[in-house]
């Protein structure tokens, strides 16, 4: 079992909904010479001969960016845990050029890592038409209401490329505002969040069995090296200890649910829209996000597509080795790559 934080988290990390409205330090604005400057860096990844996914940050200069980009990374470890970076106008830029740019943004924060048993590593979050409640559907390929989660990944990226129709909304929560509210409304939930859950891996785990989870009980809030980490995903979890034969019930149970509540609850959820051109960052250790519903345009250009990107920062904090083992593929790995993807 995880040691247990029997105290609150304090900090910027622990903020409320009105506490992060009021304040704009986590949001990055582009203006007209920083966006040139992303495009510079692009071109000079061509005349390089470099392809998508095979260049890093110092073949994607960006003299003035970089910077920002400490901030930001400074922002997600040790500030609000979020961060919107805001200003760019995807409709200038072809498929391989956005993704060129997103990718050059993600390495100058960390390295990136694979998103699914394809090996991806920037996704398209996307209505594909299958039903969520089917078994090991991922919910980023429908456009159903997805829960409050973390993924399992230092932070997320998400590039708004094309908002939908109506829905979709962005809702974050932080984990560390509802382990306060745990210990102080309901502190005997710590304990089985600490003691941690086998997670349902949906057909993607290493062994390549469709029933596979977590080897390790991985804790839901996991205090170590002085920093509280979360992992968590209610759907994961319940469908994780049905497939290990041991269905939730009791203290177990109440615990879980009571973190899916609270991640719900206005007064601790922050509502935002994606607009056209936005990128949202999260660390998932301190943030759970969810996502609205959405119905999208009949036209196929025109279809809600957000290109997401799983980046472990390039200074993140100590893991608990079993919390950090998060997808039976060692300390921060990604998904397992099949050999038939």
């Amino acid at each position: 079992m995880s040691e247990i934080l029997t105290e609150p988290v304090t900090g910027p990390s622990a903020w409320t909904p009105a506490e992060l409205a009021a304040d704009d330090g986590w949001i990055y604005p582009l203006g007209a010479a920083e966006i040139a400057e992303l495009e510079a860096a692009v071109e000079e990844v061509g005349e390089k001969g470099l392809e998508l996914y095979e260049f890093g940050a110092i073949d994607f200069p960006l003299p003035t960016l970089s910077a920002t980009m400490g901030d930001i990374a400074e922002q997600l470890e040790n500030g609000r845990g979020c961060a919107l970076i805001r200003g760019l106008d995807t409709g200038r830029y072809d498929e391989q050029t956005l993704k060129t740019l997103y990718w050059g943004i993600g390495v100058h924060l960390g390295t990136p890592i694979s998103q699914n048993a394809r090996g991806q590593l920037i996704a398209h979050v996307s209505d594909t038409g299958v039903d969520y409640q089917s078994n090991n559907v991922r919910g980023y390929t429908t456009n159903a209401h997805i829960s409050p989660h973390c993924d399992p990944a230092d932070t997320v990226g998400l590039l708004c490329a094309q908002p939908a129709k109506k829905g979709g909304g962005s809702q974050i929560t932080s984990a560390m505002t509802i382990h306060n509210e745990i210990l102080a409304t309901h502190p005997e939930y710590l304990e089985p969040l600490a003691a941690g859950f086998h997670f349902d891996l949906r057909g993607e785990g290493s062994t390549g069995d469709p029933d596979e989870v977590t080897f390790n009980r991985v804790p839901v809030f996991s205090y170590f090296d002085g920093r509280l980490s979360c992992r968590f995903n209610v759907k994961t979890i319940k469908d994780g200890m049905v497939k290990a034969g041991e269905p939730l019930q009791g203290l177990a149970l109440k615990a879980v649910e009571a973190v899916a509540e609270l991640a719900h609850r206005p007064d601790i959820r922050y509502d935002m829209d994606f607009q056209q051109g936005d990128i949202q960052i999260l660390n998932n250790y301190s943030i759970l996000h969810a996502r609205g519903g959405f119905e999208d345009h009949p036209e196929h250009e025109r279809r809600r597509n957000l290109l997401r990107l799983w980046v472990n920062l390039h200074n993140g904090r100590k893991l608990e080795p079993r919390f950090a083992d998060r997808l039976n593929t060692g300390p921060r790995g990604g998904v397992f790559v099949t050999d038939a993807a």
